[in-house]
């Protein structure tokens, strides 16, 4: 990266060098690695480890300790620029996609998924404060939805040929995880390359930041990280274990799943536009209670399935309206608080899942009903909290218990 370069300025540069265009391209960067480690993972640690519900959790539960320590972004931020850290731990995420394989065992396969976390929870955290730094208030709803879209869409070249090729050509774990983690690393240095360092016209503040006016969002984050663990470690692990989904089949539904992303992201960054925060949120968490109920049944009544495989893709179209969550932090945050609070809230929403999935995987064991019925209490609780977010809020006025009145420091 060359030179600082005013984002107020940005305009003057073309259309391929501009701050969107950084966005975007970190946004196609990350889920190649991601989600192609994600959607091999629960077939090749069966396969190659033998794994069983407690090893899944525990997995998880390493997975998302570098989540916990998102807050040390803070602390990297006073020596490396905020765009620097996100290329950098794009970089880590890839090369640690890449060698997956190469550890077939409990001991290695938990090593290099702490060495990817830490890749992937910095780079969020860091892509999060970003976005909200670099896109206008009153587009960013929209913007969001489109760099969803965008995500979804580079992902899904790689998971057709997975489909495709995946029994066709006997591909290995080695060869698919060599691949989409290479991609990522390439990616991420050439923006190293091709950007220049963008300087937002508000000076981030370098430390903690706690504020009491912010205690629903943080309330929120952490019953949302509380809540997606269950749906991230568990229902993909049952279309594994309960239905006996392989390889590229578990890669299909994935697959629909972007495609799926691809056509309602946008959509859905319009409905947070147009009908807000508060009734966005409403009908995800309502509609995720819904789902995790259905998920118990498929265990209880012993449904097909089809209805597991639809319930999967709802349930995750459902989890990408949380993009409504990040724009009311946008609307009641200070301007200079946005990079600390991002590794704050990160910090929470990981509170839970570094115990919750370790404890549920042998819940998972004696009831795995028990762990969807236990999802849909938490988002129904999640559903309680997000009715005290007002129709506009700003700052000063973050919660409906709260008089419209100029914000306090504090």
């Amino acid at each position: 990266m060359a030179r600082t370069y005013p984002l107020e300025l940005a305009r003057e540069l073309p259309l391929w060098k501009r701050p969107v265009a950084l966005l975007f391209l970190m946004a196609a960067a990350m889920p190649l690695a991601f989600a192609t480690w994600s959607a091999l993972l629960n077939n090749f640690v069966i396969e190659a480890a033998g794994f069983d519900g407690s090893d899944i959790g525990w997995l998880h539960t390493v997975r998302e300790i570098p989540g916990f320590l998102a807050i040390g972004v803070i602390a990297i931020i006073i020596f490396m620029r905020e765009q620097t850290l996100a290329l950098v731990s794009l970089i880590l995420l890839g090369v640690a996609t890449a060698i997956t394989a190469w550890f077939p065992s409990l001991g290695g396969i938990l090593t290099i998924t702490m060495l990817s976390s830490i890749g992937f929870h910095y780079f969020e955290t860091v892509n999060q404060s970003l976005q909200l730094q670099w896109l206008k208030k009153e587009r960013a709803p929209q913007m969001l939805g489109w760099l969803l879209a965008a995500g979804s869409g580079t992902t899904l070249v790689a998971y057709v040929l997975i489909v495709m090729t995946w029994e066709t050509l006997d591909l290995s774990y080695n060869t698919v995880y060599m691949i989409a983690g290479g991609a990522t690393v390439l990616i991420a240095l050439y923006c190293i390359v091709a950007f220049p360092q963008f300087e937002a016209p508000n000076p981030q503040i370098k430390r903690m930041v706690l504020r009491r006016r912010y205690w629903l969002y943080y309330a929120l984050q952490f019953m949302s990280g509380a809540r997606r663990q269950i749906f991230i470690v568990f229902a993909g692990f049952m279309m594994v274990e309960k239905f006996g989904f392989e390889v590229h089949e578990v890669t299909a539904l994935y697959l629909i799943n972007l495609v799926a992303n691809m056509v309602f992201a946008p959509l859905m960054g319009r409905a947070v536009h147009v009908f807000g925060e508060r009734a966005t949120l409403l009908f995800e968490y309502a509609g995720l209670a819904i789902v995790f109920l259905l998920y118990g049944g498929l265990y209880f009544f012993g449904w097909g399935v089809v209805l597991a495989a639809t319930l999967y893709v709802v349930d995750h179209l459902l989890f990408a309206l949380a993009l409504a969550l990040k724009t009311y932090f946008q609307k009641i945050a200070d301007p200079g608080d946005i990079a600390p609070t991002a590794a704050v809230a990160f910090t929470i929403n990981h509170i839970a899942a570094v115990f919750l999935p370790a404890a549920l995987g042998y819940l998972w064991l004696v009831s795995p009903v028990a762990v969807f019925v236990m999802a849909a209490g938490m988002a129904g609780v999640s559903f309680l909290l997000a009715m005290l977010i007002p129709r506009h809020p700003e700052p000063g006025y973050e919660t409906i218990l709260t008089a419209r009145a100029p914000a306090p420091a504090e």
